[in-house]
């Protein structure tokens, strides 16, 4: 698809791209940006296409390239939405096969109007695109991570693999704002004058909100910590409790033990043996010891 930048975005055909009176934005696959490249002179200035792994800019002689790598907000264990572009002071094209640069451009037309339409706004509203709804997702996960603080103590197993989880999705989204930050610097540098000096104020408030963004998860990172810490100590304190219990148990038991081994012995001049209460007196002792013991535990506040 090709747009060219003027009040709002306007769907144009290649034709009126190529006359540069207005600046332009395309919308590639793959394989359509392998049959028009020729059109744009691009064989001649490209270096290189960039590797669709990471979300980077390099610049070039005549042109700055880089690539996106997009998590899923749904679902991060799906693959990243992948595409790069190629910008000059011209206009942006994008090689997208993920169709993730089509819905963004249509967001785009549906809900800007621009007073002063340029490339650096479009480029703005389309980064903005990537992060619309970014701050709402941190503040979900804030939101869990203070139930599960405030349950810590009920904690269950699933509670620590969903606290697994989200640090796994929080360190994504950790590296992706980085990542963020170094394109959209590279932009504001303007090494190639690409850009108007008056239009990279949109570039220096697009990295202020990637700069909260990356604080935010980087509080979510530190506050999963605490809660893993938390997590932990309960553990900690339910195993002591049952070592205590058996510590009791088995301190109980032992004197028990002692006596039932003692008069198990069965030697021929034992004169308890022959008395008609040893049992009772036995079993009495017996009791009274772990009554005291019980009451001793009781009062040292081990039970």
């Amino acid at each position: 698809m090709y747009y060219q930048i003027k009040g709002k975005l306007d769907e144009v055909n290649k034709k009126d791209v190529l006359k540069h009176k207005y600046p332009y934005v395309i919308s590639l696959t793959s394989k359509q940006w392998d049959k028009v490249k020729k059109d744009f002179n691009i064989n001649d200035k490209l270096e290189s296409e960039p590797e669709l792994y990471l979300t980077k800019a390099d610049v070039y002689y005549h042109y700055l390239g880089g690539s996106f790598s997009i998590p899923n907000h749904e679902n991060l264990d799906l693959e990243d939405d992948v595409f790069f572009f190629l910008l000059d002071e011209k206009g942006l094209i994008f090689v997208d096969d993920s169709n993730y640069v089509d819905k963004a451009i249509k967001h785009i037309i549906k809900t800007k109007k621009w007073h002063d339409p340029c490339l650096e706004r479009f480029i703005y509203d389309f980064l903005d695109y990537i992060v619309k709804d970014d701050l709402r997702l941190m503040e979900k996960y804030e939101l869990e991570l203070e139930k599960m603080e405030d349950n810590a103590e009920k904690h269950s197993q699933d509670d620590s693999v969903r606290l697994n989880q989200i640090r796994s999705e929080i360190r994504r989204f950790y590296t992706h704002y980085e990542e963020m930050i170094d394109l959209v610097q590279e932009l504001n540098e303007n090494e190639n004058g690409f850009f108007k000096y008056d239009n990279l104020h949109y570039f220096h408030s697009y990295q202020n909100r990637l700069e909260r963004l990356l604080n935010t998860t980087s509080f979510l990172r530190d506050y999963i910590i605490q809660i893993d810490d938390m997590y932990r100590e309960h553990i900690a304190i339910k195993q002591n409790n049952i070592t205590t219990l058996l510590t009791v148990i088995t301190t109980i038991f032992a004197p028990l033990t002692l006596i039932t081994g003692w008069y198990g012995m069965n030697f021929k001049y034992m004169p308890e043996l022959n008395y008609r209460i040893s049992y009772p007196i036995v079993f009495i002792v017996s009791v009274l010891i772990a009554i005291l013991l019980l009451y001793y535990f009781k009062k040292k506040k081990w039970l």
